[in-house]
């Protein structure tokens, strides 16, 4: 803030007035002493001394140069020759509209400055130069232009901004909008005559054009005769004419819509609109309901200052009568009702005029209410605007801009007319709504401009800082006094001054302390005094400040369904001294709710939160929390609004009973505030279902009526029962009942299916009529059909029944149908002509040319050409595939497998078959089918697949462990799927931590090996082994297998292949193998033993057995190359097996044959030969997404069996055991 500090030099009669003047200022100054605020004090000595007698007043001028600036006239300044800023002194107002009735328009521009100003223009945000522009008249001395009226002004209109300058700086104008208006025009548009019943509520729309505002509607005929208006008819706001409801003098062809612009001038017009009342002898009461606004509640936002318009228009009958409130309060004395009270207006609001209010329409039936949400806004207001200063070179300049509004209106400062932050200096700081220029040079000195502004306005301000030192100037004039007395304020008996401080208070002219933004530091007893030569007198005063109660978290406006519970939230904040004074309160509707904390009570207030339970409809209101303490208040209102379906329509009646059709009229419930969206009429009829109400017809939420298209010989019932987004109310009751006449069919039987069962019949069924469609008694259908292009005369029969068989009829031919519905009043309307086919029979041909494409050793491609349709003898159902394998090219042996077969639907002339069995001969046949059932098959065609991977080993198992060796044995693939050339054995070391030393290799060249020893291994350590049968094409999936090497104390032997039983092992039955680790007890028995082996009887038995194997081995080989080849059964007996031979129960072994992977440093190994083919094959991955398979044969979708059951396999020791 600024404070001047002068004295009264009248009361020293020297010509040392100024020193004493001096010093009285300097010591009163101390009792206002600011903080880091220095007091300047001067007089014209300097200037003039010997003129200092002849002065009787002088006024000694201190400065308090942080916040005080002097503010010098130009002419002073002008007279001492000191330069000054520009100021604007004159400027065009924000908004300049061009209205054609104008000659010119001139764009004002005036200021004042030291020099003289120059002035420039922008435009639009660009530079714009008015003397470029020979149409502008430019004024000489002067920023001000002309815009004639003498052509198109359309180029002219813009944002227009002033910029005058001097070498000290530059002042700029408001921003200057140039408006060109269009004139106003109606669309030329055709209307429909708007057709109304006597009773209905209708309204007429004006849509008028946008124009300069303020905008009158007028409706009146095309004579120019107003139409009348009154408590049924109006005029909206948007200029629509309302009837709340219509009577037949309403009838007329010349409704016209005029909208007038006083400003620019101009009326214009509509189209002229008929209107048609359609008179009615039943017009029955119904309760009203709002034509606008629509919905239960809106939002209006206005500016202060301006005129608040509420409106309410209803349509009901009798007509509405419309009363408003405002929620909480009483309406404005200022408020005035117009248009028949359905429009509410308040002139020139302000923010006390914010709130709800309420307009509500009734009549003797019911009532409609609509709530309004009112918010008052402001545009910009000053609160500190920035002023012109002067002030000493060295001193620190203070500017303040700072302004309140609804919303906040954002500030933007300039120097010089440049944004602030692109104008940047190294002595100016930015601190929230001030500006600071510390130590203040000469060439800070500019104009600074300040903007506030929302989207309500904005308000521009220019402050002149000049920087400069000056001698000591007179402005007192001569005969001016001061009073007599002096005013000063002091706090809790302290003998010194109140300190005047920065904009927080004031000492007005007459004496009065005020505080702004008190604190609770401000609490105390004060003291003014009044002092002048003859003595002091003074009064005392106690403040307390409290802290304010405060509503902090306020309810909420809600809608809740009936029967919930409703919670209703209310915190405040209050001076914990009034903690014994302090109530929170509840209202509903103005009236305190009272708690009775009983079972029964459905208000309970818990933590500042209302809770109403059970919401019924008598709870919807207006909430109002109360938080009061014994000095204030504070209050917060919400309204609840309770939601449920619509209550059952009333008064239903039938009327215009037109035979077949009648018109039913209804009184809608209340819709509980969620619009009904819709009615649902049902009916009820007393003959065919009594008791049944089925739905006949919805119409939409705003009708109260609808007319009813009904079947003849009908005894009807009606309801009604109203929707909305809460769900579908209860059904009116229901009226008296209405018979119609009977009459004939309205329809033909639907859905008219013909089949063939046999190759010479057709059999037609539809769909009856259902028992209400009849119309009539005696219902017959007559079936109508002749041969398409044969015959040209229908063969008709009449039936009771809906079916009907035509016998001996040609295969697979052309019908054309028709059936048509007959009852004793007559027939149905002529019936659409059907066409069908008569019975299919088999197929007669089979696909030709077929030929089979390898596409791998598991896919083919099967391709044909198609069956003629003339063979077809129906629709054709598509083409069928049956498949078996003849052999595996292993053996010479034929051996047929199961047939499989593949389906593709619809027109194919090829397809794929997927899964089939690498190194393969097979047979195929293609057939094509119908309805009826599959045609001949084709000569069958033989094909072979390719070798492929064989499967995996079937046994794989560990039959002996020693210290540094370990036995194993397998089983060749059920599947070779190819010419074995051998396997691959592969094995790794398994360390303490469970990783996986490098794979070891092993290439068994032998496809006949069947066991190999493994030799030169760690003693009790574990190992992991891999083996994979392998072709010409690669090696097939791996079997694994674990063991642990026995310590030097532990044997295990394998015992004599004679002692062996016997087993046929398949991988189903091959169990895993237990690892047991050694304990005492066997290793122990294990030592026991060792003393046989020296036995001589035990040499002569082993080598016996040993001669024996060794006969057996020969005699098995020399068979084995005589023949080249073996049957099944051979290479069933060469195979050992394993799975019987003794397993000591010492061994460490575990059988898997998972396909398990290498750990770390395996996979590279493993996975050096040929890659496994991919043998789930899909017809899919071949581009036949529509083959399916069924399990017959015909099947769809599947295959059609399962693989051919394999042979178990014998393993015997026969084989050879390389060393």
């Amino acid at each position: 803030m600024e404070k001047a500090v002068s004295c009264d030099t009248s009361r020293y009669h020297n010509l040392g007035a100024a020193e004493k003047c001096t010093e009285e200022t300097e010591e009163r100054s101390k009792k206002l002493f600011v903080p880091d605020v220095e007091i300047y004090c001067g007089t014209m000595r300097s200037l003039r001394r010997g003129a200092v007698a002849l002065l009787r007043f002088i006024t000694c001028v201190c400065a308090l140069h942080r916040t005080s600036a002097l503010n010098i006239p130009l002419e002073v300044l002008s007279y001492v020759n000191i330069e000054q800023l520009p100021t604007i002194t004159d400027q065009s107002p924000s908004s300049l509209i061009a209205f054609p009735f104008d000659e010119s328009f001139p764009v004002t521009c005036e200021a004042k400055g030291n020099p003289e100003p120059e002035f420039r223009w922008s435009k639009n945000g660009q530079e714009f130069d008015p003397s470029l522009d020979p149409r502008l008249i430019k004024e000489e001395n002067s920023g001000t232009f002309v815009i004639p009226n003498n052509g198109n002004l359309t180029e002219y209109q813009g944002t227009y901004r002033c910029y005058a300058s001097n070498k000290l700086g530059t002042a700029i104008s408001r921003e200057i909008e140039f408006i060109v208006p269009n004139v106003p025009k109606f669309p030329k548009e055709k209307h429909d005559p708007v057709v109304v019943e006597e009773g209905q509520p209708f309204t007429l729309q004006c849509n008028p054009p946008k124009g300069i505002p303020p905008l009158q509607i007028y409706w009146m005929t095309i004579s120019l005769q107003h139409i009348e208006q009154d408590e049924r008819v109006s005029t909206g706001l948007n200029g629509d004419l309302y009837f709340s409801h219509a009577i037949e003098k309403d009838s007329r062809r010349d409704y016209c819509c005029f909208a007038a612009f006083p400003k620019i001038r101009t009326i214009v017009q509509k189209t002229a609109m008929s209107v048609i009342v359609n008179t009615t002898n039943a017009i029955l009461q119904r309760r009203p309901s709002l034509l606008t606004p629509s919905g239960d509640q809106s939002q209006q936002q206005l500016v202060k200052g301006e005129d608040l318009k509420l409106e309410c228009i209803a349509e009901g009958i009798p007509t509405p009568q419309v009363e408003w409130l405002k929620i909480g309060h009483r309406l404005p004395p200022k408020a005035m009702k117009e248009n028949h009270g359905k429009l509410l207006i308040v002139p020139k609001v302000n923010q006390d005029d914010s709130g709800k209010y309420m307009c509500k329409a009734k009549n003797g039936i019911g009532e409609a209410v609509h709530y309004f949400i009112v918010r008052v806004e402001e545009p910009p207001e000053w609160v500190f605007e920035p002023e012109s200063q002067l002030s000493m070179v060295g001193s620190d300049v203070l500017i303040r801009c700072s302004a309140t509004g609804t919303p906040k209106p954002a500030i933007t400062w300039r120097v010089n007319g440049v944004l602030l932050q692109d104008s940047p200096a190294e002595n100016r700081k930015f601190f929230d709504d001030t500006i600071v220029l510390y130590n203040a040079k000469a060439s800070d000195s500019a104009v600074y401009q300040c903007e506030a502004s929302n989207r309500h306005g904005t308000l521009l301000s220019n402050a002149n800082i000049m920087v400069m030192n000056l001698p000591p100037m007179i402005l007192t004039k001569e005969g001016e006094e001061y009073p007599p007395s002096t005013i000063s304020w002091s706090k809790d008996e302290s003998p010194d001054s109140i300190q005047v401080q920065e904009l927080r208070s004031t000492v007005h002219d007459n004496g009065t302390l005020e505080i702004y933004s008190v604190e609770k530091g401000d609490t105390g007893q004060y003291t003014c005094w009044a002092k002048n030569i003859e003595g002091s007198s003074a009064i005392e005063a106690q403040l307390y400040v409290k802290d304010p109660t405060h509503i902090v978290v306020a309810p909420e406006d809600q809608q809740i369904l009936i029967g919930n519970t409703a919670q209703l939230s209310c915190q405040a904040e209050y001076d914990k001294s009034f903690s014994d004074d302090f109530e929170l309160l509840w209202e509903k509707d103005d009236v305190e709710i009272a708690l009775n904390y009983t079972e029964d009570s459905r208000y309970l207030i818990e933590d500042g939160i209302l809770h109403i339970v059970n919401v019924s409809h008598e709870d919807q209101g207006v909430y109002t929390c109360v938080a009061r303490s014994s000095v204030d208040q504070d209050t917060a209102s919400a309204l609840l609004l309770v939601l449920d379906v619509p209550d059952a329509p009333e008064n239903l009646v039938l009327t215009e009973h037109k035979g077949r059709s009648v018109k039913i009229k209804w009184i809608p419930g209340d819709d509980h505030n969620s619009s009904t969206t819709e009615f649902i009429i049902e009916y009820e009829e007393s003959q065919w279902e009594p008791g049944n109400w089925k739905e006949l017809l919805r119409v939409p939420g705003n009708h109260n009526s609808a007319i009813l298209k009904l079947q003849g010989h009908v005894d009807y019932c009606f309801r009604v029962s109203g929707v909305n987004t809460v769900g579908r109310g209860a059904p009116s009751e229901p009226t008296e009942r209405y018979k119609t006449p009977p009459a004939a069919p309205d329809k033909n039987p639907e859905n008219i299916r013909i089949e063939g069962q046999l190759p010479h019949e057709m059999d037609i069924n539809w769909e009856p009529l259902v028992p209400i469609e009849h119309n009539g008694p005696g219902l017959e259908y007559k079936v109508s059909y002749r041969q398409q292009d044969v015959d040209l005369v229908w063969t008709e029969h009449m039936v009771k029944r809906h079916s009907f068989v035509v016998k001996n009829t040609p295969t697979f031919a052309p019908y054309e149908i028709k059936i048509q519905a007959k009852n004793h009043q007559g027939w149905g309307p002529e019936p659409n002509i059907v066409l069908g086919y008569s019975g299919e029979d088999f197929p007669s041909a089979a696909p030709d040319d077929v030929a089979v494409e390898v596409l791998n050793s598991t896919v083919v491609k099967v391709s044909w050409i198609r069956v003629h349709r003339d063979k077809l003898h129906g629709h054709l159902g598509g083409y069928r595939i049956n498949w078996w394998r003849l052999r595996s090219l292993v053996d010479s042996k034929k051996n047929h497998g199961e047939k499989f077969a593949v389906t593709f639907p619809g027109d194919h002339n090829y397809g794929t078959i997927p899964g089939l069995t690498p190194f393969s001969e097979y047979s195929l046949i293609v057939m094509t089918f119908n309805g009826r059932g599959n045609g001949p098959g084709s000569h069958p065609v033989n094909f072979k697949t390719p070798e492929g991977v064989p499967e995996k080993n079937p046994v794989f198992r560990v039959t002996d462990v020693q210290k540094h060796t370990v036995a194993l044995a397998w089983a060749p693939p059920f599947e070779p799927n190819g010419i074995l050339t051998g396997y691959l054995l592969e094995y790794q070391l398994i360390n303490d931590t469970e990783e996986m030393e490098p794979l070891q290799t092993v290439d068994i060249s032998n496809p006949l090996t069947t066991k190999w020893i493994l030799r030169d291994l760690e003693p009790l350590s574990k190992y992991r082994f891999y083996l994979r049968s392998c072709t010409t094409v690669g090696c097939g999936p791996v079997v694994s297998e674990e063991c642990s090497t026995a310590s030097e104390s532990t044997s295990t032997t394998t015992p004599p292949a004679g002692h062996s039983k016997s087993a046929s092992l398949t991988p189903a039955s091959v169990p895993k193998s237990r690892v047991t680790k050694p304990t005492r007890s066997t290793i122990g028995l294990t030592s026991s033993h060792e003393g046989i082996s020296t036995q001589g009887w035990f040499i002569g038995l082993m080598s016996a057995v040993a001669l024996l194997i060794l006969s057996i081995l020969i005699a098995c080989f020399v068979n084995r190359n005589k023949g080249g080849k073996y049957s099944v059964k051979e290479k069933e007996d060469l195979h050992p097996d394993v799975e019987s031979q003794g397993m000591n129960d010492d061994t460490f072994c575990e059988y898997s044959d998972n396909d398990e992977k290498p750990l770390k440093g395996s996979q590279q190994s493993l996975s050096r030969e040929i890659k496994v083919g991919d043998s789930g094959d899909s017809l899919v991955d071949y581009g036949e997404e529509d083959a399916q398979f069924n399990e017959d044969g015909s099947f769809i979708g599947v295959y059609a069996g399962q693989k051919e059951k394999r042979a178990p396999v014998d393993i015997k020791d026969t084989a050879q055991i390389p060393a």
